[in-house]
This record gives structure tokens, sequence and C-alpha cells, in this order.
């Protein structure tokens, strides 16, 4: 499974707030072996959601939007999403009903609120008001973080995939001085392999194959000067 990320935010570009959630969603796909191939940033602008929500939409298996739900005029999200898959914008009934259940009148709720495109599975936020919505492999999660991940968490099991094993070997070496083992681990062990420079070299050596990552790890320790190392799963 493959998927894309769209943030949606002036804040976002202008650098005012710090894009935590394309950071973590990364991290929770890949924890599930979802494969994350874009994560694109983009205004509060119906037309610019709009294009890139229907141009990953088709390349991708699943685009998750978060950012710019609520009742304010920059809150377009819905809109750009609602242009990006033909649909009309209108009321969710269920989405409005569990508001109610939540302790929440209808008359007190701003107009829109509950207005998600036509055919969609509303997605109920259990620590805000506004809702998400899923349809055809596109899900609209809020943007206040502490929403996104209560939320994502309530169709996490949705994203699934291959699982990749990864150790990580540091070695305190310049990495110009590296790449000829680099090349030689890459050229033994069916695996893939990131070099990341610092104060030392962290090379990531991933797989499928947790006896192959193992392997490949060992025989790079072997063969440079080494720090600390570490494994994820």
């Amino acid at each position: 499974m493959n998927a894309a990320v769209v943030t949606v935010g002036d804040e976002l570009l202008a650098g005012r707030t710090t894009d935590t959630n394309a950071t973590w969603l990364c991290e929770r796909l890949a924890g599930r072996g979802v494969t994350v191939e874009r994560v694109t940033t983009v205004p509060d602008r119906i037309g610019d959601i709009a294009r890139v929500v229907n141009e990953y939409r088709a390349e991708y298996d699943a685009v998750i939007v978060t950012g710019g739900l609520g009742p304010t005029h920059d809150d377009v999200t819905m809109e750009g999403v609602a242009a990006a898959l033909g649909r009309q914008l209108e009321e969710h009934e269920a989405a409005r009903a569990w508001l109610e259940e939540q302790g929440y009148s209808y008359s007190n709720l701003t107009d829109g609120t509950t207005a998600l495109p036509a055919g969609s599975r509303a997605l109920h936020n259990e620590v805000g008001v506004a809702p998400g919505a899923a349809l055809e492999g596109v899900y609209v999660l809020p943007g206040v973080p502490t929403e996104m991940r209560a939320m994502f968490e309530t169709i996490a099991s949705e994203f699934t995939g291959t699982q990749t094993h990864r150790e990580v070997v540091v070695a305190d070496e310049p990495e110009s001085a590296l790449l000829d083992r680099i090349d030689q681990l890459r050229n033994r062990f069916d695996v893939s392999v990131g070099s990341y420079p610092g104060e030392s070299v962290r090379i990531a050596v991933e797989s499928p194959d947790e006896t192959t990552v193992a392997d490949a790890a060992t025989w790079l320790r072997e063969r440079v000067e080494t720090g600390d190392s570490d494994c994820d799963r």
C-alpha cells in the first residue's frame, strides 16, 4: 500500500506553524508497512487543494489530508476535496447525530460544521467538534494535532502493507570514505540503504526480510569504525 499526505494551511507555508502532523503520520504509516511517497503542503485555497488531491488519488492507494476543517472563512479543505471528487457538500446526518449525542445542540453549531462531500463516511472527532470524512481512498482529518491523531487511530486498521525491518549502523568515519563499502553492501545483500551524515554517519539498512537486515548490518558493522547502532522493527 502506498500513500500521500497533504497538509493544508497558509500558516504552514509561512513557517509560523511547524508541520508536526506530516511527520507523525509518516511515522505511523511506515510502522504499518505503508509506503509514503509524497508529502505536500498547500495553501488554504480550494483550487490548490482540489488539484493536488485529484492528482494524488489517481496515483496512490490512499491520500490523507489534514488541516482546514472548521467554521472560519479559511477552512476550505472540505470544499477542495469535494471539488476533487466531483461531489457536492451536503449536511451529513450521521455526523450531526453523533455530535448531538455528545451534547452539542445543532442550533449552536456553526453553519457548515457537518457539511461533508456527498456519499462520504463521517469520521467522528472524539476530542474536538469538526468531523472528518473518508471517500474513494481520500481521508480528511483535522489540523489540530490532538484531534488528528485521535481520529487517525480510529481508521489506522485501514492502512496496511508489508512490514519493513530496519537496522542503523553508526560509523565514525567521513561519508565519502564509506562509499565503497556501501556499494559492496548493496551488491551483497537485497536491501535498501540510506546514508545520513552528521557528527557521525548513520547508515540505515532496510528490507522486508528480518534475517537479511541482520546479516547485512552485521557485515557492515564489521567493516566500519562504529559508534552506537539501533534497530527498528
